[in-house]
Order: structure tokens, then C-alpha cells, then sequence
């Protein structure tokens, strides 16, 4: 085993994702090459572990044993991403879900953000909107059609887990400023693919 910290965190990263991805449900990975592919034309370097996740052993999986949670391929959108449901939302629509994506342009929040319609201003709040929704991050999976999970890969926050849902957009969990990134990865996948997620519950 590598003496190199880092090196020996992210073999313990992946060999926890590999366990909570069975090989029944797995994709085929990318690869190395690949990785750096999509990478180079998106002008981004992707966090640990899930570079390593993609590259080596799996580009996204099936979905879960009781409801939908398969981890998207590197880039891939959930179908409900193409299209806004008025219902869905507590502000007038946030994103265009044929608008090119920007993951290298930093992702705009380090905290929890909510907003409610009474109090919505469209000039101020929709440029952040449509940039939570279109910078610095990859998507991850949906949880119903007005919830999604994505990776932030730019800016302050790289390499966490942040929910964007009705009305709301936080973070998986509220990490402390020493806590490892990777951790935070790490288990929202666990949980993911276990179906256990209080996300299970709705």
C-alpha cells in the first residue's frame, strides 16, 4: 500500500464506492483516456474520488433495487432535465435545460440558499439561479423530476455533493470546513445506491 495520505484515502474511497456498486450494476468505465477527454474540452479537472470512480470502475450504473438511483455517466442530464414544471418550482423558471452547460466556470454558493415566490425578484435572482444550475458542476442522478443531485467540480465547494430541489438548493450534508470533500462523495454514493436516503421517504 502507497505511504502517500492521499493516495491511501482514495484507495479507501474506492474500494467503499466499489462495494456499494455491485458489478451487476455497473457501466462500463471510461478509462483514463477518456476521463481526460472530456475533461480537456470541458476545461475542468474532475475531483477525487469520483474521477477515479468513472475511469476505472464504473461510468454511472443501473438503477437502484427499488427506485430509480443510477449514478449518470460523466456529462449525461436526467430526462427531467430537459424541461421546467411550473408546479415544481416556488420562482418563475430557473434554468433553460437545453442551455449549454459550464462546469468550468465556478459554482456560485458555499451555503444553503432558499427562496420563496412572494419574495422573488426576477432581475436579481435569476442570473444566480441559472447559474447554480448551469456552472461549475455535473449532474449526478434525479431524485424525482424537480429534484437533482449534482458534483460540484469548480470553485470553493469542488468535489461536494449539493442537492438542487423546490424552492431550495444545499448541500448533501453541512460540512464543517475541515471535512474532506471526498467523505462527502463517498457517502451520498453509499447511500445512493442503497436506497436509503431520507429522499426514499417522499
Amino acid at each position: 500500500m502507497s505511504d502517500d495520505p492521499v493516495k491511501r484515502r482514495l484507495q479507501a474511497a474506492i474500494t467503499t464506492l466499489s462495494e456499494a456498486v455491485p458489478s451487476s450494476r455497473r457501466h462500463p468505465p471510461l478509462g483514463q483516456a477518456g476521463v481526460r477527454a472530456w475533461e480537456t474540452a470541458h476545461d475542468v479537472e474532475l475531483p477525487e474520488p469520483y474521477r477515479t470512480l468513472i475511469a476505472e470502475v464504473s461510468n454511472g450504473s443501473l438503477t437502484g433495487p427499488s427506485t430509480a438511483h443510477g449514478l449518470l455517466p460523466l456529462g449525461g442530464l436526467p430526462e427531467s432535465w430537459q424541461h421546467w414544471e411550473a408546479e415544481c418550482w416556488l420562482s418563475p423558471e430557473p434554468f433553460d435545460g437545453t442551455a449549454s452547460r459550464e462546469p468550468a466556470v465556478p459554482f456560485p454558493l458555499e451555503e444553503e440558499w432558499q427562496w420563496e415566490y412572494d419574495y422573488y425578484d426576477h432581475d436579481e435572482h435569476s442570473p444566480l439561479l441559472h447559474s447554480i444550475y448551469r456552472h461549475g458542476s455535473i449532474l449526478l442522478g434525479s431524485s424525482r423530476d424537480c429534484e437533482f443531485w449534482i458534483l460540484i467540480v469548480t470553485g470553493p465547494q469542488r468535489g461536494r455533493v449539493w442537492w438542487l430541489g423546490d424552492g431550495c438548493v444545499a448541500p448533501f450534508v453541512d460540512a464543517g470546513a475541515e471535512a474532506e470533500p471526498e467523505v462527502d462523495f463517498v457517502a451520498w454514493l453509499q447511500d445512493w445506491q442503497a436506497d436509503r436516503g431520507w429522499w426514499c421517504q417522499q
